[in-house]
């Protein structure tokens, strides 16, 4: 890490990060380990948010967060979240920490998505489990009272990537976009870039643990900008950005170019620059570098649903 210029506090969060890092490669092995890492950093429900379970027929298992208090007249403000973890690790479990949060801080409800992983299901299995959830959330079939107008879509990391990925997806199927999409340093091309080669050895993301994740994910060699939104030629009519990076991350340039070829296309865009961040931070809570990503996209968030 003396390549990077990091607070003692984000140093101590990633040696803490990486204590639960295993050497066997095999995969089992690997989610087990992130599993448990994960489960380190999540602290205890907020009061005041009611966590539930859904299992629906046609679509994947669900977790809901909402207020416990009775939802407004007109339903909740809603967010569809999906999980980092290079679309090989995490679940449920694995980012309830996060939309916890979320319901507290914003008084809206969270419908989080237990996508099919890779490489068992790569490409597209995880952006259909999503875009199923949507469609469902949107029209009212899940049971959780929501405004179907006030809906955005949120992902860190691989879930950056299919947040991103799905409002290109419905507009292609010319349905309404979200209010937002929220892309937290989110994955979204293949090719070199200044951050790729600044940040190889990043801590807590490199260069070959971003290829092993695509090669996961896109094991054919036909690209689509459903699987990286950066391959897309035009990105008019897409809903408004949040777009957070992280200054220490080869995924960087990813969210920067993508926020400027959007606004470039006419779409407003709102970014945050992760001075001090590296890829994973959002569990690094109490740190100000952290808190600060928060509170703007807190911030963000609100400002879109109101």
């Amino acid at each position: 890490m003396q390549r990077y210029p990091l607070s003692a506090g984000m140093q101590a969060f990633i040696e803490r990060t990486r204590a639960f890092s295993v050497a066997d490669p095999a995969l089992a092995a690997q989610r087990a380990a992130y599993s448990r890492m994960a489960a380190a950093f999540t602290p205890p429900c907020p009061e005041g948010v009611q966590v539930r379970d859904l299992n629906m027929p046609g679509l994947v298992p669900l977790r809901v967060f909402q207020p416990a208090q009775a939802a407004p007249a007109g339903g909740w403000p809603a967010l569809l979240f999906m999980h980092g973890g290079g679309w090989m690790l995490g679940g449920l479990d694995s980012h309830a920490f996060f939309c916890a949060e979320l319901t507290a801080r914003l008084g809206v409800a969270v419908v989080a998505v237990d996508y099919r992983l890779a490489p068992e299901q790569p490409f597209p299995a995880a952006l259909h489990d999503s875009l199923a959830v949507w469609r469902a959330l949107r029209d009212g079939a899940l049971g959780v009272p929501v405004a179907p107008t006030r809906l955005a879509a949120i992902g860190d990391s691989a879930g950056g990537n299919l947040a991103a990925a799905l409002c290109l997806a419905l507009r292609e199927a010319d349905e309404p976009q979200p209010r937002m999409q929220a892309l937290i340093y989110p994955a979204l091309g293949d090719e070199d870039s200044v951050s790729r080669r600044e940040c190889a050895d990043a801590p807590l993301l490199s260069v070959d643990d971003m290829r092993a994740c695509l090669n996961a994910y896109l094991p054919s060699t036909t690209l689509s900008p459903l699987a990286l939104p950066l391959l897309a030629r035009d990105l008019t009519r897409l809903a408004p950005a949040f777009i957070a990076v992280a200054e220490f991350d080869p995924l960087r340039d990813d969210g920067l170019r993508y926020a400027q070829r959007l606004r470039d296309d006419g779409v407003a865009v709102d970014d945050f620059p992760g001075h001090g961040l590296v890829h994973g931070c959002l569990r690094a809570r109490g740190l100000p570098e952290v808190e600060a990503l928060y509170e703007a996209l807190f911030a963000a968030l609100r400002n879109s649903l109101d």
